[in-house]
Protein backbone atom coordinates (compact mmCIF):
# COMPACT_ATOMS: atom_id res chain seq x y z
CA UNK A 1 0.00 0.00 0.00
CA UNK A 2 1.30 3.47 -0.94
CA UNK A 3 1.89 6.32 1.45
CA UNK A 4 -0.78 8.84 2.35
CA UNK A 5 0.26 12.34 1.36
CA UNK A 6 -1.77 15.36 2.49
CA UNK A 7 -1.68 18.22 0.00
CA UNK A 8 -2.63 21.73 1.16
CA UNK A 9 -3.05 24.75 -1.09
CA UNK A 10 -3.02 27.92 1.01
CA UNK A 11 -3.49 30.22 -1.97
CA UNK A 12 -6.81 31.53 -3.34
CA UNK A 13 -6.15 31.64 -7.09
CA UNK A 14 -7.10 28.47 -8.92
CA UNK A 15 -4.83 27.59 -11.82
CA UNK A 16 -2.14 30.09 -10.90
CA UNK A 17 1.36 29.79 -9.46
CA UNK A 18 0.84 28.24 -6.02
CA UNK A 19 -1.99 26.00 -7.18
CA UNK A 20 0.13 24.82 -10.12
CA UNK A 21 3.23 24.12 -8.03
CA UNK A 22 1.26 22.27 -5.36
CA UNK A 23 -0.60 20.28 -8.01
CA UNK A 24 2.65 19.26 -9.70
CA UNK A 25 4.11 18.09 -6.39
CA UNK A 26 0.90 16.15 -5.73
CA UNK A 27 1.08 14.62 -9.21
CA UNK A 28 4.64 13.49 -8.57
CA UNK A 29 3.63 11.87 -5.29
CA UNK A 30 0.57 10.21 -6.81
CA UNK A 31 2.48 8.81 -9.79
CA UNK A 32 5.05 7.45 -7.34
CA UNK A 33 2.27 5.42 -5.73
CA UNK A 34 0.95 7.69 -2.96
CA UNK A 35 -2.66 8.26 -2.01
CA UNK A 36 -3.39 11.99 -2.18
CA UNK A 37 -5.70 13.81 0.24
CA UNK A 38 -6.05 17.42 -0.88
CA UNK A 39 -7.38 20.52 0.86
CA UNK A 40 -7.77 24.02 -0.58
CA UNK A 41 -7.87 26.29 2.45
CA UNK A 42 -9.79 29.09 0.75
CA UNK A 43 -12.62 26.64 -0.04
CA UNK A 44 -13.11 25.14 3.42
CA UNK A 45 -15.82 25.87 5.94
CA UNK A 46 -15.09 28.82 8.25
CA UNK A 47 -12.06 28.47 10.51
CA UNK A 48 -9.66 30.53 12.62
CA UNK A 49 -6.09 30.43 13.78
CA UNK A 50 -5.21 29.28 17.28
CA UNK A 51 -7.59 30.72 19.89
CA UNK A 52 -5.22 30.00 22.79
CA UNK A 53 -7.75 27.86 24.68
CA UNK A 54 -4.97 25.47 25.85
CA UNK A 55 -7.29 22.50 25.36
CA UNK A 56 -4.49 20.67 23.55
CA UNK A 57 -2.37 20.93 26.69
CA UNK A 58 -4.66 18.64 28.69
CA UNK A 59 -3.40 15.07 28.91
CA UNK A 60 -6.58 13.61 27.39
CA UNK A 61 -6.23 15.86 24.31
CA UNK A 62 -2.47 15.54 23.94
CA UNK A 63 -1.40 16.40 20.41
CA UNK A 64 -4.93 17.25 19.28
CA UNK A 65 -6.41 20.70 18.65
CA UNK A 66 -9.84 20.71 20.31
CA UNK A 67 -11.23 23.62 18.29
CA UNK A 68 -13.75 22.15 15.83
CA UNK A 69 -14.12 24.00 12.54
CA UNK A 70 -13.08 23.84 8.88
CA UNK A 71 -9.46 23.04 9.75
CA UNK A 72 -10.29 20.01 11.89
CA UNK A 73 -10.29 17.49 9.00
CA UNK A 74 -7.02 18.98 7.71
CA UNK A 75 -5.31 18.60 11.09
CA UNK A 76 -6.69 15.08 11.51
CA UNK A 77 -5.45 14.08 8.04
CA UNK A 78 -1.95 15.50 8.60
CA UNK A 79 -1.66 13.73 11.94
CA UNK A 80 -2.22 10.37 10.21
CA UNK A 81 -0.29 11.15 7.02
CA UNK A 82 3.04 9.87 5.77
CA UNK A 83 3.90 13.18 4.13
CA UNK A 84 2.72 16.76 3.72
CA UNK A 85 2.87 19.08 0.72
CA UNK A 86 1.85 22.64 1.56
CA UNK A 87 2.13 25.78 -0.53
CA UNK A 88 1.39 29.48 -0.09
CA UNK A 89 1.89 32.63 -2.10
CA UNK A 90 3.75 35.45 -0.41
CA UNK A 91 1.42 38.14 0.94
CA UNK A 92 3.09 41.34 2.16
CA UNK A 93 6.31 39.59 3.07
CA UNK A 94 4.77 36.50 4.68
CA UNK A 95 2.51 33.52 4.01
CA UNK A 96 -1.26 33.92 3.60
CA UNK A 97 -3.47 34.26 6.67
CA UNK A 98 -4.97 30.88 5.72
CA UNK A 99 -1.56 29.21 5.84
CA UNK A 100 -0.80 30.92 9.12
CA UNK A 101 -4.06 29.76 10.69
CA UNK A 102 -3.26 26.14 9.86
CA UNK A 103 0.37 26.54 10.89
CA UNK A 104 -0.55 27.94 14.32
CA UNK A 105 -2.93 25.08 15.06
CA UNK A 106 -0.67 22.42 13.59
CA UNK A 107 2.35 23.47 15.63
CA UNK A 108 0.70 24.49 18.89
CA UNK A 109 -1.15 21.17 19.36
CA UNK A 110 2.24 19.40 19.59
CA UNK A 111 3.98 21.99 21.77
CA UNK A 112 3.94 20.82 25.40
CA UNK A 113 5.85 23.56 27.29
CA UNK A 114 7.59 20.59 28.92
CA UNK A 115 11.40 20.63 28.87
CA UNK A 116 11.58 16.83 29.10
CA UNK A 117 9.21 16.33 26.15
CA UNK A 118 8.81 19.61 24.22
CA UNK A 119 6.98 17.94 21.33
CA UNK A 120 4.22 15.34 21.68
CA UNK A 121 3.55 14.51 18.02
CA UNK A 122 2.82 10.83 17.46
CA UNK A 123 5.08 10.48 14.40
CA UNK A 124 7.20 12.52 12.03
CA UNK A 125 5.47 13.70 8.87
CA UNK A 126 8.06 14.73 6.26
CA UNK A 127 7.00 17.91 4.49
CA UNK A 128 7.54 19.96 1.37
CA UNK A 129 6.95 23.70 1.88
CA UNK A 130 6.38 25.69 -1.33
CA UNK A 131 6.25 29.47 -1.59
CA UNK A 132 5.53 31.55 -4.69
CA UNK A 133 6.24 35.26 -4.87
CA UNK A 134 6.60 38.12 -7.35
CA UNK A 135 9.85 39.03 -5.54
CA UNK A 136 13.22 37.38 -6.35
CA UNK A 137 13.76 33.78 -5.22
CA UNK A 138 16.13 34.86 -2.46
CA UNK A 139 13.95 37.62 -0.97
CA UNK A 140 12.32 35.58 1.81
CA UNK A 141 14.83 32.86 2.62
CA UNK A 142 15.13 33.94 6.26
CA UNK A 143 11.34 33.86 6.65
CA UNK A 144 11.15 30.40 5.11
CA UNK A 145 14.05 29.19 7.22
CA UNK A 146 12.09 30.10 10.35
CA UNK A 147 9.05 28.15 9.18
CA UNK A 148 11.26 25.27 8.12
CA UNK A 149 13.02 25.03 11.48
CA UNK A 150 9.75 25.01 13.40
CA UNK A 151 8.21 22.42 11.08
CA UNK A 152 11.35 20.29 11.35
CA UNK A 153 10.81 20.19 15.09
CA UNK A 154 7.04 19.85 15.37
CA UNK A 155 5.91 18.24 12.09
CA UNK A 156 8.81 16.42 10.44
CA UNK A 157 11.86 16.99 8.22
CA UNK A 158 10.88 19.81 5.88
CA UNK A 159 12.21 20.82 2.47
CA UNK A 160 11.62 24.27 0.99
CA UNK A 161 10.97 25.13 -2.66
CA UNK A 162 10.66 28.74 -3.82
CA UNK A 163 9.30 30.13 -7.06
CA UNK A 164 10.04 33.84 -7.30
CA UNK A 165 9.44 36.62 -9.81
CA UNK A 166 6.18 34.97 -10.80
CA UNK A 167 3.66 36.06 -13.40
CA UNK A 168 0.57 37.55 -11.72
CA UNK A 169 -1.62 38.43 -14.70
CA UNK A 170 -2.11 37.06 -18.20
CA UNK A 171 -1.93 40.56 -19.67
CA UNK A 172 -0.48 43.38 -17.59
CA UNK A 173 -1.47 45.88 -20.28
CA UNK A 174 -5.22 45.27 -19.89
CA UNK A 175 -5.36 46.14 -16.22
CA UNK A 176 -6.74 49.47 -15.03
CA UNK A 177 -3.86 49.73 -12.58
CA UNK A 178 -0.51 51.22 -13.56
CA UNK A 179 1.88 48.53 -12.36
CA UNK A 180 5.01 50.31 -13.53
CA UNK A 181 7.39 48.41 -11.23
CA UNK A 182 7.07 45.24 -13.34
CA UNK A 183 8.44 44.36 -16.76
CA UNK A 184 5.57 42.35 -18.34
CA UNK A 185 7.75 40.90 -21.10
CA UNK A 186 10.39 39.72 -18.63
CA UNK A 187 7.68 38.24 -16.40
CA UNK A 188 6.17 36.34 -19.33
CA UNK A 189 9.56 35.15 -20.52
CA UNK A 190 10.42 33.81 -17.07
CA UNK A 191 7.02 32.16 -16.79
CA UNK A 192 7.64 30.32 -20.06
CA UNK A 193 11.23 29.28 -19.36
CA UNK A 194 11.96 29.13 -15.61
CA UNK A 195 8.57 28.35 -14.09
CA UNK A 196 8.22 24.99 -15.93
CA UNK A 197 11.57 23.97 -14.46
CA UNK A 198 10.35 24.90 -10.98
CA UNK A 199 7.22 22.83 -11.59
CA UNK A 200 9.45 19.91 -12.59
CA UNK A 201 11.33 20.30 -9.30
CA UNK A 202 8.03 20.31 -7.42
CA UNK A 203 7.01 17.11 -9.22
CA UNK A 204 10.31 15.42 -8.35
CA UNK A 205 10.16 16.48 -4.70
CA UNK A 206 6.58 15.24 -4.47
CA UNK A 207 7.64 11.91 -5.91
CA UNK A 208 10.55 11.67 -3.46
CA UNK A 209 8.17 12.32 -0.59
CA UNK A 210 6.09 9.33 -1.68
CA UNK A 211 8.98 6.89 -1.88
Amino acid sequence: MGKKIVVVNAGPRKGWNTDTMVSEAAKGAEEAGAEIIRFDLFRLEKYTGCISCFGCKKEKNKGHCVCRDGLTPVLDAIREADGLIIGSPNYLGDVTASFRALYERLIFQSLTYNLEEPCCRVKEVPALLIMTSNAPDTAYLRLLSNYQQTMNRFVGPTEVLVSGDTLQLKDYGKTDWKWSMFDPEAKQRRHETVFPEECRKAYEKGAALAR
